[in-house]
């Protein structure tokens, strides 16, 4: 059974001015924040559930599921799926909607950054088993390739496909987003595959609190299960 989710330590991100457009960091004025400025764009569309405040809770939470062991570790990867859940449940299609498609044929998550962890990437469990909503759909697309790459830098070939596509939509899943380099090489990975359009979903959008005047932003922002980052926008648009 999944943990109880509070929404006291999240936050939501929300469109607006000084919020960067593909990724939702906050900048200062800018419509595009420096790292998606200079990034590659792969990925059709993607929304965090919320921001990840460093050394906050949600950030200590997306640490401990895949450094820790034992009690500590189970306890931090059951948050994280329930938070997936209930979000997916309420707010997979506002993703398809924004992406273009009915709906994801596949659900996929982004490898770890390094050879060795990736292969028991507790992400996959949480996923494929833990979490409803994606749980049928769940394929490993992808695995971390041998090939250096700096962090914090795109490059497709970062990972490597298991298999080719034939034009199916993914779903790609991650715990965080700082740059969004690692996500947009999945994606470019998958679309070199044959894969159609890939979205992604993260858990965190990483952020913090003390640069510019995010404290300010983010404290006005408390957290909606009812309201994403995309329908939420779509909503003010049609009052407007």
């Amino acid at each position: 059974m999944a943990h109880p989710v509070s929404s006291t330590f999240l936050r939501s991100p929300r469109r607006g001015p000084g919020v960067c457009i593909d990724c939702f960091n906050l900048t200062r004025g800018f419509v595009r924040c420096f790292a998606c400025t200079r990034g590659e764009r792969h990925l059709s569309v993607m929304v965090p559930v919320s921001y990840s405040v460093a050394h906050e809770y949600l950030h200590h939470t997306l640490a401990a599921y895949k450094r820790l062991e034992g009690p500590l570790s189970e306890a931090a990867a059951r948050q994280l799926s329930a938070i997936l859940s209930r979000f997916l449940a309420r707010h997979e299609a506002c993703l398809a909607a924004a992406a273009g498609v009915a709906q994801f044929d596949l659900v996929t998550t982004v490898p770890s950054s390094d050879v060795r962890r990736d292969e028991h990437h507790p992400l996959r469990r949480v996923v494929g088993e833990l979490v409803g909503p994606t749980r049928g759909r769940h394929e490993r697309l992808l695995i971390r390739t041998d090939f250096p790459v700096k962090p914090r830098r795109f490059d497709a070939r970062r990972y490597e496909s298991l298999r080719l596509l034939h034009g199916e939509s993914v779903l790609l899943i991650d715990d965080t987003w700082t740059t969004g380099a690692s996500a947009q090489s999945a994606a470019a990975a998958l679309n070199l595959a044959g894969a159609g359009l890939v979205a992604a979903v993260v858990v965190g959008r990483h952020i913090n609190r003390g640069w510019h005047d995010n404290d300010r932003h983010l404290d006005a922002l408390p957290f909606d299960w009812s309201k994403c980052a995309l329908c939420a926008s779509d909503r003010l648009r049609r009052a407007a």
